[in-house]
C-alpha cells in the first residue's frame, strides 16, 4: 500500500503548485519549504529534534533551515501552505476522476490513517493529531501523509537496530541501487563525511574493500525492510483485506498520475514504474 499512498503525499515535494504555496507564506527556496512543511506539525521545533526524526540529513543542512524558517513563517502558516499545495497538485492529477471516487478513497484512507499506532512514532503521531480536512482531496492528502510518516518512523526504528549512522545508510544505498550524485547533496553530507562513512561501512562488514555490498549487509537490510513492513501493517489489518483491496483499486489511478511528477532519482525509494499494481508490497 505504501507504493500507492507515498506518491499522493510526495506531490508536496515536487509539484510547482506546492512550491508556490510555500513561497506565498515567505518560504522561498525548496529546502525552506521542505523543512518548514514537514517539521511544522509539532510546532516551532529546533534543528536537533528534526535531525533525529528525519534521520538521513546531515545536521549542518538541517541547522541551515531551522529554526530560521520560523522567522519567515509560523508553523500554522507552513501547515496551511503544505496542505494548499498538496490539494492543488492533487486537483490537477484527479480532475478526470468522479467525485464519488475521490470521496470513497479519502474515506478509506482516512480510516486507515486513524488506526495508526503512534507509540514511539513522533512524526506519525503529530500528523495523526492534525485537524481533519474539510474536502476530499485535503483528507486524502493528510491521510497519506500520516501513513507515510508513521511508516517512516518505523523504518528509522528498524535502521537504528543495525548500528549504522545516517550517513552510512545513505552511502550504502548509493553503492547498491541509488545515485550518490543525487543523494549526497540532497542530504547535505560533505565529501569528507561520505568517504569516512564508506570506510566505516567496510569496517562494519557492510561493504567490501572494493565498495560492493556484502551478503551480510544485503541480508540485514532485507530484515530492516521486513521489520518496516510489519511495523506498518496495523492500519491494513484493521481495515481488513476486502476494503484494503478496494482502496488499492481506488488509489492506483491517483498514484499513477502523481508518480509522473516524481523525478526518477528522487530519494524516496519507490519501485520502478512497471505498473503500480505490479509494485505492490508483500
Amino acid at each position: 500500500m505504501w507504493t500507492l499512498y507515498e506518491p499522493v503525499h510526495a506531490v508536496t515535494y515536487f509539484h510547482p503548485r506546492a512550491r508556490t504555496a510555500f513561497e506565498a507564506v515567505g518560504l522561498r527556496g525548496y529546502w525552506r519549504g521542505y523543512f518548514a512543511g514537514r517539521a511544522a506539525p509539532p510546532g516551532a521545533v529546533d534543528a536537533p529534534a528534526v535531525t533525529a526524526a528525519f534521520f538521513s540529513f546531515a545536521p549542518a543542512m538541517v541547522a541551515r533551515a531551522l529554526p530560521s524558517v520560523w522567522r519567515l513563517a509560523t508553523p500554522e502558516e507552513a501547515l496551511r501552505a503544505r496542505l494548499t499545495g498538496g490539494v492543488q497538485a492533487l486537483a490537477e492529477f484527479t480532475y478526470e476522476l468522479p467525485e464519488s471516487h475521490l470521496v470513497e478513497a479519502a474515506d478509506l484512507l482516512e480510516e486507515a490513517a486513524a488506526r495508526v499506532d503512534v507509540a514511539g512514532r513522533v512524526l506519525g503521531a503529530v500528523n495523526a493529531a492534525l485537524p481533519r480536512g474539510e474536502y476530499p482531496l485535503a483528507r486524502l492528502w493528510q491521510a497519506a501523509t500520516t501513513l507515510r510518516e508513521h511508516r517512516g518512523d518505523g523504518h528509522v526504528a528498524a535502521l537504528v537496530t543495525t548500528g549504522l549512522e545516517p550517513a552510512e545508510v545513505v552511502a550504502w544505498r548509493c553503492r547498491v541501487d541509488q545515485s550518490r550524485e543525487f543523494h549526497q547533496p540532497a542530504r547535505g553530507w560533505t565529501d569528507e563525511q561520505w568517504t569516512a562513512a564508506e570506510e566505516r561501512l567496510v569496517e562494519k562488514g557492510w561493504l567490501t574493500a572494493d565498495r560492493t555490498a556484502t551478503p551480510y549487509a544485503t541480508e540485514t537490510f532485507r530484515a530492516v525492510e521486513e521489520a518496516t513492513d510489519r511495523a506498518a501493517a496495523g492500519p491494513w489489518r484493521a481495515l481488513g483485506a476486502e476494503r484494503t483491496a478496494r482502496l488499492r483499486d481506488l488509489l492506483e489511478p491517483i498514484a499513477t498520475r502523481c508518480r509522473t511528477i516524481i523525478p526518477a532519482k528522487a530519494p524516496i525509494g519507490l519501485p520502478a514504474q512497471r505498473s503500480v499494481g505490479a509494485a505492490l508490497p508483500r
